[in-house]
């Protein structure tokens, strides 16, 4: 009998969930650090920029020089520096006195505003012509404006993208304290399937589940170890699954996991440890299971392929966030529901859409597939999901749909 939670409650086992691996931490070159999760926050020890610096090209001065200046009474100051990119600005500029400056230029002591050049006159005989008043501050980046000494630059369980790589090399950092990356032990169930590259026989099909499965893992922070296709004997299940307990922090079994005579999983399953739940009120995915085998997380999935994604993505996606102290969220974005969709009372629906823009309006196109069929899940972009309680969505309701990948 199926002890079947609402897809919250499922959730909420799966973010509580004693856990006997915890996350580790290992250092990184800053060239692989990409997508990777920062184990904990980083902070600058230096400052960014390290010096005062003009936005653009023009002249530095005091600011107090250009009141009240303008096109018919410029200000005349003499241009005593003309400082290059890369050199320093050590001397002080005086009252009266201008310095040119490049964009990212050194601006000197003294100085408090930078003045475009195009608001600006060289009369070539040392001297420059300011047309336009120039505020305190104004076209200058100062030391530590970006960063600071001991300043928090990025939280821990980030994952970082080309903008936070960017960051570090602006600090100097050669390596990143990143979360080692957990390995998941991947297990396809059933005497129907064959491997990718063989043609199946009637009455077979190959083994999508291990492929599509250990690409999710890889997505989300993880390293995959597929271990293959296991016919339908619990002897066989229960090497191969202790084998996989041994080598990993997570295992993931597809297939077997509803109540059929052949269907193994749970069986096995609760010989190494407590079913924390079996089924899910949703569609797809609903005999999903969760057990923990001495504090690591055993999920029994859905052996269609569409279904067993769509739960990867709702709940083992989190779980592996779990073991890389990765910080949770989601990408998801408003959409117009194109078409009427109808639901089952009494449980979560989720369903494939594409995203099409007319006329300005983004639009999710419902993308009809049962659970075994691939095509809902390589021609989708994301996914949405109707409550239990709801009896389906009209056609112009907008509807928030998530994108199966954070980035």
């Amino acid at each position: 009998m199926l002890k079947v939670k609402t897809p919250e409650e499922a959730l909420t086992i799966i973010l509580e969930m004693p856990l006997s691996v915890q996350p580790a931490m290992e250092k990184v070159p800053l060239s692989q650090a990409h997508g990777r999760i920062l184990f904990a926050p980083l902070r600058a020890s230096e400052y960014v920029p390290g010096f005062d610096r003009s936005s653009v090209d023009g002249y530095a001065v005091h600011s107090s020089d250009t009141f009240g200046c303008s096109d018919a009474i410029p200000a005349i100051l003499t241009c005593s520096k003309h400082i290059r990119m890369g050199e320093t600005a050590q001397e002080t500029l005086h009252p009266g006195e201008c310095a040119a400056v490049p964009t990212g230029g050194a601006v000197p002591p003294g100085a408090d505003a930078v003045v475009m050049i195009e608001y600006t006159e060289d009369y070539g005989d040392g001297t420059v012509g300011i047309l336009k008043s120039a505020a305190p501050g104004m076209n200058m980046v100062y030391r530590g404006d970006d960063v600071f000494p001991g300043k928090q630059v990025l939280p821990s369980g980030r994952k970082l993208n080309a903008g936070d790589i960017g960051a570090l090399a602006a600090m100097g950092c050669m390596t990143v304290c990143a979360a080692r990356k957990p390995l998941i032990g991947i297990i396809s169930t059933g005497d129907e399937l064959v491997s990718v590259d063989e043609t199946p026989e009637e009455g077979m099909v190959r083994d999508v589940n291990s492929a599509m499965l250990a690409a999710a893992v890889s997505d989300a922070g993880g390293v995959p170890v597929c271990y293959g296709i296991v016919p339908d004997q619990e002897e066989v299940l229960h090497q191969m699954l202790e084998k996989a307990l041994h080598e990993c922090s997570m295992v993931l079994i597809s297939g077997g996991s509803s109540v059929g005579e052949k269907d193994v999983s749970e069986r096995i399953m609760e010989e190494f440890g407590e079913i924390l739940f079996h089924g899910i009120a949703m569609k797809p995915g609903k005999p999903t299971i969760l057990a923990s085998a001495d504090g690591k997380p055993v999920f029994g999935l859905p052996g269609h392929p569409g279904a067993a994604y769509l739960v990867s993505q709702l709940f083992v996606k989190p779980m592996l966030g779990r073991l890389l102290g990765k910080t949770a969220g989601t990408r998801t974005i408003p959409a117009v529901l194109k078409e009427a969709v109808s639901a089952n009372h009494g449980r979560a629906q989720y369903m494939g859409v594409s995203l099409q823009e007319e006329n300005g309006t983004l639009y999710a196109v419902p993308i009809h597939s049962k659970s075994g069929l691939i095509t809902g899940l390589s021609g989708s972009d994301g996914f949405f999901g109707i409550p239990r309680d709801c009896e389906g969505i009209p056609a112009g309701q907008v509807i928030s749909v998530r994108f199966y990948s954070e980035d």
